[in-house]
């Protein structure tokens, strides 16, 4: 009895510790619509946080090229393409790192933060965090 119990407690505080963390799988919705339109998936990699798009939900823009970007990314896949590079944590929020806006090419200095457990916080901005655009970012169920 007491295994189970065990096995139940420890799975529980496992569920709820993955749910408390801003890595997995994200829901970028319109913000007219409020339809989602891609998946991202923020990943660690040497101990900062990354994220690319995993899949796009319009059909007619699952092959789109970035050709507003420049450098390594003109001209490559939307789909599959790292928008989020860099971050470090810094307290509750990840920050030191960059955004990439696929719709026109710029990427922006970023912070992310989780807002609870399946809302996350994206600033990107252009100099200071005051000058900028908050997105939000829904877990992906």
């Amino acid at each position: 009895m007491k295994k189970i119990l065990f096995a139940l407690l420890f799975t529980t505080v496992s569920l709820s510790m993955s749910a408390q963390t801003i890595f997995g799988k994200w829901e970028n919705r319109d913000e007219e619509t409020n339809k989602v339109d891609s998946v991202i998936e923020v990943y660690k990699k040497d101990g900062k946080a990354y994220a690319k798009i995993i899949e796009i939900t319009d059909k007619n823009r699952q092959e789109a090229v970035c050709d507003k970007c420049s450098g390594k990314r003109k001209n490559n896949p939307i789909l599959g393409m790292n928008i989020l590079t860099g971050l470090k944590k810094d307290g509750d929020e990840w920050s030191g790192g960059k955004i990439l806006d696929p719709k026109n090419g710029k990427e922006y200095k970023c912070y992310i933060k989780l807002e609870n457990d399946n809302k996350l916080k994206i600033r990107g901005y252009i100099g200071f965090a005051a000058f900028g655009r908050t997105a939000y970012w829904h877990r992906k169920n």
